[in-house]
């Protein structure tokens, strides 16, 4: 007869040191589990804290608030008869450690620590965490210790101590075990030796970021680990912002022998608890690994791992009453779909956990601040569909936040522009070098989405300052003042002149854009009493913040930007992919304009790929091999003449007449010194660059993802002399290539 195994995952909107929002949602998912007949239910990781805490992890309030809740799941009921696997943080002899908590009907089975940890890219569990030792000298998982738990769970559960280490579950009719997150990435992950071991059922309560076009990674690792070992596989995840600049990105799944049985979603509904369920066939993985010889050969010598006992059946005592799940295929959006998902769901677990009223937005017409109003846009736009399709927890949920929000206790929108209309105000800040297809484009856009539009003028604000300068007195130095330059220009000027008149315009947008944050709601709701400010929205997109090509403290300094970490081509596709699909026809035009700062003229005048000195195609290649390659000039130089020799680059704005490159190879050696050297000048800026969503692998977001000194050398004279010898190199080489090529035929 059959071995059938109802089991469940779960994607958990969890917010960093919300313990007692995280502890409803656990056991929210844990009733729900029940509620369907599952016997097992894993978890995300470190749900009962969030993720995100980083130095909070430091503190040991942390530890002690984490076994509160965990008390207060024990003390609930909820895991009677239902197998719980559960992640928070556990300090064992003084030693911080990132755990699995197995709990079965009001006891826990052990604490399972994490030992492979995430310590790259945007993760730093190290400085949180240690990892589990195990000696590497010896096979196996190293030793099983005894954690002595605090009082409180003692009087709880009747229990002084419980093991700690690595271990697996042995109930009556199968064996359970558990991966972290970072352990199934690793080349010689874990669930290899679980499963050559007889584990049959591996749960592994992850905490993953969203980054676009990563998730079919994550997919085929799952796949290939049951594919090729056999066996269960759940993976559980975060799904939401939950307090940092990540968007955790759910996607919970159930794999049985390589095969897709249940998969939650990744960015759709708003439901903060989302429960995947799935019967499995143990008869299905047992069938599959002993027809597998070479597989049953090298389990019959595997190392063994330390079993925890416990008297508890996972299988259905009825067996003919369930059906095993059909197996599915993988749901993958692509990647339009993912930056209209991902950042829009950010964006609204950003404002309903703030406190604020809504967004402000410079809208300027062109593609980075058009980007962003869309993504409101489709955010409300998915807020109002949540009200008319979610679940009624949803449902419940979405509207006491709209309310709260709005600071209307009795609103419901009427659609999606209604609510818009309600959260969000853009508006237009011209200067004299404005065009008037930019202010028409952004009028039309702010109509097509709902926004409350607007515009102002700041030409009276920068003549101002220049009018300040102008009087500025000097009461020290020797100074002549008839000889004192104090009216730049921004025509016939000097480039030094012509840059801070840019700066200037920039600026008083900033300025101007947290004032109206701060006033336009109690300017346009007329009841005073309702308070609260706008989040102001930034706009610069991850190119532009490589090449340092925005003012510091301009426009782009915002509370926070949902763009921030994409790349211009795939901003220019979002847009005219959310033309078509969400309704919003002026994209289209904003599409097919030539970027531009509109700082010296208006667009068609003042281009941002001549200012750049770069193309926005150009960057993004520079900035991968940069970080995604791990590559200095010398190695972009080498990597890039291949890549680019059929490609047209624009012109250097460094070398210029007699020092203008003159070769391929010269171009993109200018090229990749160009790109360094603002790189490196510009570093300073990037420190303050407002927190984005991050969406990119070659971010250059200093604060967390891409850390170098903000003081560097811009020459790179060891560097760039290196490129210039690879240069003589390769043409001495293209030289003698036809001599070569005449004696061989010879």
């Amino acid at each position: 007869m059959a071995a059938l195994v109802k089991v469940a995952t779960c994607n958990l909107n969890q917010w960093a040191m919300d313990f007692k929002g995280n502890l409803a949602r656990i056991l929210e998912s844990i009733k729900e589990a029940k509620s369907q007949g599952c016997t097992f239910r894993t978890g995300p990781e470190l749900e009962i804290t969030g993720y995100g805490c980083e130095d909070y992890f430091l503190e040991n309030d942390t530890f002690i608030h984490s076994w509160d809740s965990l008390g207060e799941v024990l003390k609930s009921g909820v895991t009677n008869g239902i197998l719980c696997d559960i992640g928070m943080p556990v300090m064992h002899r003084n030693v911080p450690y990132n755990c699995r908590v197995i709990c079965l009907n009001g006891r826990i089975l052990g604490i399972r620590p994490k030992f492979l940890l995430a310590n790259d890219g945007n993760y730093r569990e190290m400085r949180y965490f240690t990892p589990w030792y195990i000696d590497p000298s010896k096979q196996g998982f190293g030793k099983i210790e005894q954690y002595f738990l605090p009082v409180r769970i003692q009087d709880i559960t009747k229990q002084t101590t419980v093991p700690i280490g690595i271990f697996a579950v042995s109930c009556r009719d199968t064996v359970v075990s558990f991966e972290t997150c970072e352990e199934l990435f690793t080349p010689n992950a874990p669930h290899i030796q679980l499963s050559l071991d007889g584990v049959e059922i591996i749960a592994n309560g992850s905490g993953s970021h969203h980054q676009l076009r990563k998730l079919d990674r994550r997919i085929d690792l799952v796949r290939s680990a049951t594919k090729k070992a056999g066996g269960v596989y759940l993976y559980a995840n975060m799904k939401g912002c939950d307090g940092g600049r990540l968007y955790f990105d759910g996607c919970a799944m159930v794999w049985v022998n390589g095969n897709l049985v249940a998969q939650g979603s990744q960015f759709l509904g708003l439901d903060e608890v989302e429960v995947v369920t799935a019967t499995v066939n143990l008869s299905d993985v047992r069938a599959e690994r002993s027809s597998f010889i070479a597989r049953s050969f090298q389990a019959s010598s595997s190392t063994t791992i330390h079993r925890v006992e416990t008297d508890f059946r996972l299988g259905d005592p009825q067996p003919l009453l369930l059906t095993p799940s059909p197996y599915i295929e993988p749901m993958i959006h692509n990647p339009m779909e993912e930056i209209a998902y991902g950042p829009s769901g950010w964006l609204w677990d950003y404002l309903r956990r703030s406190g604020m009223r809504g967004f402000f937005l410079p809208l300027s017409g062109g593609a980075d601040s058009s980007s962003t109003a869309t993504l409101v846009a489709i955010m409300c736009q998915r807020v109002v569909e949540e009200l008319r399709t979610g679940s009624e927890r949803s449902k419940t949920q979405v509207l006491s936040d709209i309310r709260k929000i709005t600071r209307r206790p009795d609103y419901t929108p009427k659609d999606a522009k209604d609510l818009c209309g309600k959260i969000f105000v853009t508006c237009y800040m011209a200067s004299k070098y404005s065009g008037n297809e930019t202010r028409d484009r952004a009028l039309k856009l702010g109509e097509e989405i709902g926004s409350v539009h607007t515009s102002i003028f700041i030409d009276d604000i920068c003549n101002s300052m220049q009018d300040t300068f102008r009087k500025i007195e000097f009461h020290s130095g020797d100074f002549d003042r008839k000889q004192l330059k104090t009216d730049p220009k921004m025509a016939g000027g000097t480039w030094m002149e012509n840059i801070a008149l840019q700066n200037i315009q920039a600026r008083s947008r900033m300025v101007m854009a947290f004032f109206l944050s701060q006033l336009m709601p109690w300017a346009t709701d007329g009841d005073t009493s309702r308070g609260g400010m706008l989040l102001v929205l930034g706009s610069a997109n991850v190119d532009e913040a490589l090449r340092g090509y925005y003012t510091k403290y301009d426009c782009s300094a915002a509370d926070i930007n949902p763009i921030g970490g994409i790349n211009k081509r795939d901003l220019k596709s979002f847009l005219e992919w959310a033309g078509k699909h969400k309704g919003i026809t002026v994209l289209q035009r904003v599409a097919d304009a030539r970027p531009s700062a509109e700082l010296t003229g208006s667009e068609g005048e003042q281009s941002d790929e001549v200012d750049m000195g770069m193309s926005y195609a150009e960057l993004a290649d520079l900035g991968h091999c940069r970080k995604v390659e791990k590559c200095g000039p010398l190695s972009t130089f080498l990597k890039l003449r291949k890549r680019w020799q059929d490609r047209e680059l624009t012109p250097s704005i460094r070398a210029k007449g007699d020092a203008a490159p003159k070769t391929k190879d010269e171009e993109v050696a200018q090229k990749v010194k160009d790109f360094y050297f603002y790189n490196a000048l510009n570093r300073h800026k990037m420190t303050t660059l407002t927190p984005s969503y991050h969406a990119e692998n070659y971010s250059p977001d200093d604060n967390r993802f891409d850390l170098r000194p903000f003081l560097q050398c811009v020459t790179f004279d060891a560097q760039f002399a290196a490129v210039d010898r690879s240069l003589k190199e390769a043409a001495a080489c293209e030289a003698a290539a036809p001599a070569a090529k005449r004696a061989k035929t010879g």
